[in-house]
């Protein structure tokens, strides 16, 4: 019996410094514990990568950190953008957010990653990664 590809939406975040060299570690970091954690190894399989930051990341968008990142899939030809997080109060600050759009096998069971204390956004979620 062949499994059939169905979109998933995976989720992640992580809290970074407001520099470019702990923006693009961080985003390293974030989406090497996403690739592992979920089995990916083809870019292929990618639709689109979605960034969100709060006001304070303002150093380097994390869709270029992302290019320059090691993260062993060639990322040239997936769609990436990038948006701010609304300015809510009392809100996490320096917060990289992702929504990673992908084709996995139905039966997948997809990981959400929230790291360096990202995981009190959603507690329910996150596994207890550390740094």
């Amino acid at each position: 019996m062949s499994i059939s590809n169905r979109l998933f939406c995976i989720r992640g975040a992580i809290c970074t410094d407001n520099n470019a060299n702990d923006i693009i570690k961080n985003v390293e970091l974030l989406f090497n514990t996403i690739l592992k954690e979920n089995h990916i190894n083809n870019e292929k399989d990618f639709v689109s990568i979605q960034f969100t930051v709060t006001s304070e990341i303002d150093e380097l968008n994390p869709a270029a950190a992302l290019r320059k990142a090691d993260i062993g899939i060639d990322v040239s030809h997936i769609p990436l953008f990038c948006s701010q997080e609304p300015v809510m109060k009392n809100s996490l600050k320096n917060v990289i957010r992702t929504m990673i759009t992908i084709y996995k096998p139905e039966d997948s069971i997809i990981h959400s990653v929230y790291l360096n204390g990202a995981e009190i956004l959603r507690p329910d979620l996150a596994k207890g990664y550390s740094k």
